[in-house]
This record gives C-alpha cells, sequence and structure tokens, in this order.
C-alpha cells in the first residue's frame, strides 16, 4: 500500500518526468506486479517519461527501452 501512495504522491501534480529507483524492491511479486502495471499503465495514460533503475530483468523487459550499465559503462542499449 505504501509504494501506492508513493506513487500517487510522485502523480499528483502532473510531472513530465519520473524518476523510479527500484519501484518494486521490498515488495513480494505479486505486489510488485500491481506497482509495475499502475505505473506503466499511469504512463501510458497520462503520457510522462518514465525512468526505472532496477537490478530485476523481468522489470527492465516490460520497458520500452533499456540502458544497462556495467562498471559506470554503457554495455548495452536497445
Amino acid at each position: 500500500m505504501r509504494r501506492r501512495v508513493a506513487v500517487a504522491r510522485a502523480l499528483i501534480n502532473q510531472p513530465g518526468i519520473v524518476l523510479a529507483d527500484e519501484p518494486t524492491g521490498n515488495l513480494d511479486s505479486a505486489n510488485g506486479t500491481i506497482v509495475m502495471d499502475l505505473l506503466l499503465r499511469l504512463r501510458k495514460e497520462h503520457g510522462f517519461t518514465l525512468v526505472i533503475a532496477t537490478h530485476d530483468t523481468a522489470i527492465a523487459r516490460r520497458c520500452q527501452r533499456t540502458i544497462a550499465l556495467k562498471d559506470g559503462c554503457l554495455v548495452e542499449s536497445g
């Protein structure tokens, strides 16, 4: 519930960009899916840019574009 409230707080002023650092970090898989579904649906509906920092490849696969870093260097982009 706290993550969903945090999402609502982040979006209340209709920002052009939302930065999400490990948005599902401490959540179980079911709640993590709910939060990601919410973020991605709201991004589509409201047209803001969503930047997600994550170590979770399942989350990265759900994004339109990914940029991977290793030791501070770009190693993959798609």
